[in-house]
């Protein structure tokens, strides 16, 4: 393994494309749950159910989210890593600027055209992280490739935090989503001078080898067992986000609270989040292993995930604590990512790595359709441990079976 000096090791994990990668997610996770801190405040000021047109949005924005990370991946397999990063923010950046005059826009129903904007916001946010992290990792040397995407993901994180003090300083939702869409447009300037990898440049010119066909994670059984392994990993995280976090208001009748603010329940999940996957690279650095870090950081997040459920009465600054504590076990998202990179070969590492992100996020209406079957029988505090049973078994079985990839080298295609 090779040595690398602490000037060094500054050098390569401060580059470029490691600073245009943490920027463009953390823009990315700025919109992408801008309408999870505005939800209530933004469908009440237009006269809409908060909840039952708030699920639905969510729900165009995770099914534009899928849809987009399948685009983007092939996109980026295809054509090339950087054309993802332009073309996705772009997309993104003028739905964000378009749901910010949302109020004056009178040619159909307001709540179709919020879930509209959001699904077209969701196609161009998937392929955000996903192509970021496949170049850092493609540009890195593998003995920091780790840590490398840590820094991504760990400063994006940071996103959420700033939409929720963005939205209280502006004191409007309408300017939250134009001042997100600026955001990504002076970003766009920033990455003219970002450079393509070396890897995808060196397979591009080899003609022989086919590129970003997505459907092969479904024709061949051991791709597609790689693949649902990344997948099923990531599913707790999602768990935590879109019910319990996203969710909030909904818990607090049962719990003896009076309210609670999801704005304010994301922010606190997402403080935490960001300082853990600042070290879940390290973490893993340490470990030697990615599974062994992601299985940890699981089994700590589902003892908050009990206690936040059945630990008996709580008031709302106790909620906000669990948020942070699950929000910090759920911080192995960018170790996530890295290891969907480091299992695929470079043909099919952009498909899979943007997909994978997104396939995750798309099993958010999947839990809100049960989620909200069983509360029609059932607790609310019920319903969501039988969801989270579910998330957090196909989590750690995938954990414990997915081959590791400490180490790995970059430079193979499938």
């Amino acid at each position: 393994m090779k040595q690398f000096s602490f000037k060094e090791k500054l050098r390569i994990l401060l580059s470029f494309p490691v600073i245009i990668a943490a920027l463009g997610y953390f823009v990315d996770i700025y919109d992408l749950l801008l309408f999870g801190i505005v939800r209530i405040p933004s469908l009440e000021s237009m006269g809409l159910d908060a909840d039952k047109v708030g699920t639905m949005i969510i729900n165009y924005q995770m099914i534009g989210l899928v849809l987009g990370g399948i685009i983007w991946g092939v996109y980026g397999d295809k054509k090339g890593r950087l054309s993802v990063l332009f073309g996705s923010i772009i997309v993104y950046s003028l739905a964000n600027i378009a749901c910010g005059f949302l109020p004056q826009m009178n040619f159909a129903d307001k709540g179709t055209i919020y879930a509209v904007l959001r699904f077209i916001a969701g196609i161009g946010l998937a392929g955000e992280l996903g192509a970021g992290i496949t170049l850092v990792s493609e540009t890195l040397p593998k003995e920091l490739r780790a840590i490398g995407t840590s820094i991504v993901a760990g400063f994006g994180v940071l996103g959420a935090v700033v939409a929720e003090f963005t939205v209280e300083l502006a004191g409007s939702w309408t300017k939250a989503y134009i001042i997100g869409g600026l955001l990504g447009i002076a970003l766009l300037v920033l990455r003219i001078s970002v450079a393509e990898s070396g890897i995808f440049k060196a397979v591009k010119e080899n003609k022989a080898i086919k590129r970003g066909n997505f459907f092969s994670f479904f024709s061949n059984k051991v791709l597609f067992m790689k693949y649902m392994r990344c997948v099923f990993m990531g599913i707790p995280i999602w768990y935590c986000m879109g019910i319990l976090v996203f969710m909030a208001n909904q818990f607090a009748p049962e719990m003896g609270i009076a309210s609670i603010n999801p704005g304010k329940a994301i922010m606190w999940a997402y403080i935490a989040t960001s300082i853990s996957d600042f070290s879940s690279g390290w973490f893993s650095h340490v470990l030697k292993s990615r599974k062994k870090a992601i299985l940890y950081m699981l089994l700590l997040t589902l003892v908050g995930v009990v206690m936040m459920l059945f630990s008996g009465k709580k008031t709302e600054n106790m909620y906000y604590f669990y948020c942070f504590w699950i929000g910090f076990g759920s911080g192995f998202w960018a170790m996530l990512v890295t290891v969907a990179a480091e299992q695929f070969g470079t043909n099919l590492r952009s498909t899979a790595t943007t997909s994978v992100p997104n396939m995750i996020r798309g099993s958010v209406p999947l839990m809100l359709i049960g989620f909200d079957y069983l509360k029609q029988t059932r607790s609310v505090i019920i319903s969501a441990a039988i969801v989270g049973a579910i998330a957090f078994a196909l989590g750690i079985y995938a954990t414990l079976t997915i081959s590791e990839t400490h180490n790995r080298e970059m430079d193979f295609v499938e």
